[in-house]
């Protein structure tokens, strides 16, 4: 029991940190284009759907420091982020087929999102299996 509810915690944590890290950048588009490395540019435009995407960002952030105040019965929140990771990892694929950065640049984050995704998966299935329920 103690083991699901810390692989629960560290999956809701890692999720934090990322979004929270995410909403930061968004929120500073030159950075943005810095650590992310893509062949973009700055401008007013991109400033703005950057910053339009930024308060979903937090609001992801929060929702996951809530539901892990409640590990199990809200891990359900978990597996509603699947499609959002599963959604950056096909923008940046798309980004990397149109040259808007290089496999290269974007290998950290997509290794880094592939993680979470497949930490989330067994996290829950762990949780699933302990206490017999979806």
């Amino acid at each position: 029991m103690k083991c699901t509810i810390s692989l629960l915690r560290i999956a809701y944590w890692w999720g934090v940190i990322a979004d929270a890290v995410s909403a930061i950048l968004m929120l500073l588009p030159n950075l943005f284009l810095r650590v992310m490395n893509f062949n973009l540019t700055p401008g007013r435009s991109f400033a703005f759907g950057l910053s339009y995407g930024a308060p979903l960002m937090i609001g992801w952030t929060i929702l996951l420091i809530w539901a892990d105040r409640n590990p199990l019965e809200r891990k359900g929140t978990l597996l509603l982020t699947l499609p959002i990771i599963v959604g950056y990892i096909a923008i940046e694929l798309y980004a990397i087929s149109t040259g808007i950065t290089s496999l290269g640049s974007a290998l950290p984050l997509l290794a880094m999102q592939t993680g979470l995704f497949v930490f989330i998966v067994f996290s829950c299935w762990h949780a699933k299996n302990l206490i017999g329920i979806a």
